[in-house]
């Protein structure tokens, strides 16, 4: 049998684009697997607010012990969203690896985001060391493991797509797997990028206003679409919805919006 990350390798290798959902919690993460996707990721913000805490404030632990959580109750591939990698050296990142491969994970993202507001992104150098060092780690383990690097710019300001495409190349010559910029919000964006480079590439839709449909976006050469914190979004945001009809008006229309339970609970039983 495959180990996890060479499924999940695998999928990378197949004609088409797939998509690879975000569950923020065991029973999303249940009813995923259950309804016939390939893969899952997990989502740093939903994942946070599932803790009850504001994204970027769960510790290391508490996030490995949450992939953990997920694993427990799917036998698909999991790719964790590790954001910075629990550090900013490229030997923090390095452990990192090891740890996430520990805990079966297929594979994981790190991303060139400091976490500083005044300078939030790692410079080239520095940026391209993390990546380096990461694919060091991976290629010690004794099973696959698929390694996406995340570029952040275009979150943190940047508006052209050329330091985009320079430093996801210089992550492509370090032994990245996978290349990931979010806020590729274009189709013609999406496709220079793929173009750019010589690795799968991962895109997320989570922006709204633009209803692309899986078959364009796989036109463009993208490999992996995720859909980031949107799932997440929207079951708070329906809670958030429901409570405040409750609060302001005292009705309870938001009962008939509500999944049927019977058909819900089945998904926990297949």
């Amino acid at each position: 049998m495959d180990s996890p990350g060479r499924h999940f390798r695998a999928l990378h290798e197949k004609p088409g684009a797939f998509v690879i959902p975000n569950p923020w919690d065991p029973g999303s993460a249940r009813i995923l697997t259950t309804m016939g996707f390939q893969a899952l990721a997990t989502t740093s913000s939903g994942m946070a607010f599932g803790l009850g805490l504001p994204d970027g404030a769960v510790t290391p632990d508490l996030v490995l012990d949450h992939c953990r959580a997920l694993l427990a109750v799917t036998d698909l591939p999991i790719s964790a969203d590790l954001e910075r990698g629990f550090g900013d050296d490229p030997e923090s990142v390095a452990r990192t690896i090891k740890a996430a491969a520990e805990c079966g994970l297929a594979g994981c993202s790190i991303e060139d985001h400091a976490g500083n507001v005044s300078e939030p992104i790692y410079e080239t150098s520095l940026a391209i060391e993390r990546i380096q060092a990461a694919c060091e780690a991976r290629d010690a383990l004794a099973d696959d493991f698929v390694l996406t690097a995340r570029c952040e710019h275009l979150l943190w300001g940047e508006t052209s797509l050329d330091p985009v495409i320079e430093r996801l190349q210089a992550f492509d010559a370090a032994g990245a797997d996978v290349l990931y910029a979010p806020g590729l919000h274009s189709l013609e964006a999406m496709g220079q990028v793929c173009a750019a480079v010589t690795k799968p590439v991962n895109t997320v839709i989570e922006v709204p206003g633009k209803p692309f449909s899986l078959a364009e976006i796989a036109e463009t050469g993208v490999k992996r679409i995720s859909i980031g914190a949107v799932f997440a979004r929207l079951a708070y945001g329906s809670l958030v919805q429901a409570a405040q009809e409750l609060q302001t008006s005292g009705t309870f229309g938001f009962v008939e919006e509500a999944f049927d339970y019977d058909t819900l609970e089945a998904y926990f039983r297949s």
